[in-house]
């Protein structure tokens, strides 16, 4: 099975990316994360993204705050899908993070989750690869199954 690349600009990003670890742990998909800042370190999250393919990866996902160039700056380097998780900051709330990731310029795409939706990022990584991966999709199948049942468990036990 493809991993996925988890790079997130700077570790204080570690709190949300972990969500996208633990959701792609849970579905047993392999995952490496790294700390590369689209500004700071800007030829180490080329490199990445150039290698990524012949290094086993099948998708990344790039998590970031304020500016967010990290998602668009990985996509810039390699043709496999990139995935952007715009980072909540105490500026905006996200909202410069959401429209740094989302504006990307014809011919590069990142898809972009919703503001912090790191298991959202993961999820969609998963059905990715799930395109080649039949025991992957059923596995997210089982997934959903399970979310409706306890929605469903939800609503048996309301009390009104």
């Amino acid at each position: 099975m493809k991993k996925v690349g988890i790079i997130m600009g700077s570790d204080s990003d570690l709190p949300v990316v972990r969500k996208a670890a633990d959701t792609l742990s849970a579905l047993h998909i392999p995952y490496e994360m790294h700390i590369y800042s689209a500004h700071r370190t800007p030829a180490e999250a080329r490199d990445f993204a150039a290698d990524a393919r012949k290094n086993g990866f099948g998708v990344l996902i790039a998590a970031a705050g304020m500016a967010a160039h990290l998602a668009g700056a990985l996509a810039a380097n390699t043709t496999l899908p990139v995935i952007g998780i715009p980072l909540k900051s105490s500026v905006l709330d996200g909202m410069d993070a959401l429209l740094s990731t989302v504006q990307m310029p014809r011919g590069i795409p990142v898809a972009t989750v919703a503001v912090d939706g790191a298991v959202n990022a993961a999820l969609l990584a998963a059905q990715i690869l799930a395109v080649e991966d039949e025991a992957l999709a059923a596995a997210l199948d089982a997934r959903r199954a399970a979310e409706a049942e306890a929605v469903r468990e939800k609503d048996r036990n309301l009390s009104v």
